[in-house]
């Protein structure tokens, strides 16, 4: 059987506003809660449970997307006021250009780095 990560935990101090904040930067849905969690469905393999049970913590998860979906994601970060940069943990409202492509790192009200790129960084 292939390996395929379906599902992770999300730290967040207001699960609900973490999901949207996701599901706002990557165009994609806050599903209905399920137990303890709001999930956001990434793709048909994939979603992250956002949880608020332990209070929110800095984490990092990176994306392999799409032209259109890095564009709607970057002006999503610039309209919102959200902090963003070329390198973790760096606010300097640039992109990195890493792989041939393009990335940028936007930071939720929490401090997770959610990482978008269009190529995959060398």
């Amino acid at each position: 059987m292939t390996i395929v990560l379906n599902h992770t935990i999300v730290p967040a101090s207001d699960k609900q506003r973490g999901a949207e904040f996701l599901a706002a930067l990557l165009g994609v849905e806050v599903s209905a809660p399920a137990g303890p969690f709001v999930p956001v469905r990434i793709n048909e393999d994939l979603t992250l449970d956002f949880d608020d049970r332990s209070g929110g913590r800095n984490g990092h998860y990176a994306f392999l997307v799409d032209d259109a979906t890095f564009d709607a994601a970057l002006a999503f970060a610039q309209r919102s006021g959200s902090d963003w940069g070329s390198a973790p943990r760096t606010v300097d409202y640039q992109i990195n250009h890493l792989g041939g492509g393009r990335g940028v790192y936007v930071l939720d009200p929490d401090g997770i780095a959610y990482e978008l790129f269009t190529a995959v960084p060398e």
